[in-house]
C-alpha cells in the first residue's frame, strides 16, 4: 500500500524531528522545552491526520485543497516556534561578524550608506515589496492549483518549503538579529514613511516571535526559489509579474534595515542550493508511483 505522505510531508516531518532533539538536548537551557515538544508533537499529528484524511477512499475536492496548502499554516507555526528555541539557546548573537564582512567588502556599514536614497515614495514601495513575500510563494500555488498542474504543484511546494526550512536552520545555527537594531545608533535619518508603511514595520516588529532571522536572508532566497519555479513551471505571465516584485524585495532588505548585504548574499546561495537539491530529495522522498494527483 503506498504511503499517504508526500515528499513535502516528510519534509515537514524531518524538520520537526530535528527541532525536538534540539529542545531536548537544549532543555536545561528551555524553561518551555516540554510546550515546544507537545506543540511539534501536535504539528506533525496534524500533517499525518490530514494526510491520511486526503488520501482516503472517499477523498474529495476540499480534503486535497487542505492537505496541498497546509505548508501555508504549518510554515509560521514553525517559525514563531524558532523564537523560543533560539535566544535560548545561544549566549550571544552574531551580528557582529557581519557588520565587519559588511564593511569589509564595502568600506561602509551599507544601510546607513543608503540613507541617501531615503524617500517617502520609495520607503512605502519597498515596504509593500518586504511584505509581498508572504504571498509570492502563495500566487505560484494558487496558479498551478487553479490550472491542475499538480506535478508542478508538488514538485514547486517541495523546493520552496526546503527553501524556508533551510533558512531556519541558518538562523539556529548563526542567529543575528539584523542592522535594524544593531546599527540604529548610526543612522542619522528616519524612513519618512506614510502611516501605512510605519503601521507595517510596527506590525512587523511586534508580530514577529522570531528576531534572530537576519543570516541567511529568507525572504531574498525564497522569493528567488519562488521565481524560479514560475519559470520551471511555464508560467511566464506569473514570473514577468513577479520579476519586478522580487527585485524591488531584495533591494528592501537592506534599504529597510533588516538584512545586512551578506544576508543577501547568503540568500541568493540558499537559492542556488536549494534549486540543486530540492529535486533530488523530492524523488528520494516520494514513493515509486506517479506523484501528481488523480
Amino acid at each position: 500500500m503506498r504511503s499517504p505522505l508526500k515528499p513535502i510531508d516528510l519534509l515537514s516531518l524531518s524538520l520537526i524531528a530535528l527541532l525536538s532533539v534540539v529542545a531536548v538536548v537544549f532543555n536545561r537551557s528551555l524553561p518551555s522545552w516540554g510546550w515546544l515538544i507537545a506543540r511539534y508533537a501536535l504539528i506533525a499529528l496534524v500533517i499525518v491526520s490530514v494526510a491520511l484524511y486526503a488520501t482516503g477512499s472517499q477523498r474529495g475536492r476540499l480534503a486535497l485543497f487542505v492537505h496541498a496548502f497546509l505548508p501555508v499554516l504549518i510554515i509560521p507555526i514553525i517559525f514563531d516556534s524558532l523564537g523560543d528555541l533560539i535566544p535560548l539557546i545561544w549566549p550571544r548573537y552574531h551580528d557582529d561578524i557581519l557588520i565587519h564582512i559588511d564593511h569589509r567588502l564595502f568600506g561602509v556599514n551599507p544601510t546607513v550608506w543608503m540613507e541617501r536614497f531615503i524617500h517617502p515614495l520609495l520607503t512605502n514601495v519597498l515596504q509593500l515589496a518586504y511584505i509581498s513575500y508572504y504571498f509570492i510563494p502563495i500566487s505560484l500555488g494558487i496558479v498551478l492549483a487553479a490550472k491542475k498542474k499538480w506535478k508542478n504543484f508538488d514538485e514547486a511546494v517541495f523546493g520552496i518549503v526546503l527553501c524556508f526550512y533551510l533558512s531556519y536552520i541558518g538562523y539556529m545555527l548563526f542567529p543575528a538579529i539584523g542592522p535594524r537594531f544593531t546599527l540604529d545608533h548610526l543612522q542619522t535619518t528616519g524612513f519618512q514613511a506614510s502611516p501605512l508603511a510605519l503601521a507595517i514595520q510596527n506590525a512587523l516588529n511586534r508580530l514577529e516571535n522570531t528576531k534572530t532571522d537576519a543570516f541567511p536572508s529568507g525572504h531574498t532566497a525564497v522569493a528567488l526559489v519562488t521565481l524560479y519555479y514560475a519559470w520551471k513551471s511555464r508560467e511566464k505571465v506569473l514570473f514577468w509579474i513577479l520579476l519586478p516584485v522580487v527585485s524591488a524585495l531584495v533591494i528592501s532588505t537592506v534599504y529597510l534595515r533588516y538584512h545586512y548585504v551578506i544576508d543577501v548574499i547568503a540568500g541568493f546561495l540558499l537559492n542556488a542550493i536549494t534549486i540543486y537539491i530540492a529535486p533530488r530529495m523530492y524523488k528520494a522522498l516520494s514513493p515509486s508511483s506517479d506523484q501528481s494527483h488523480g
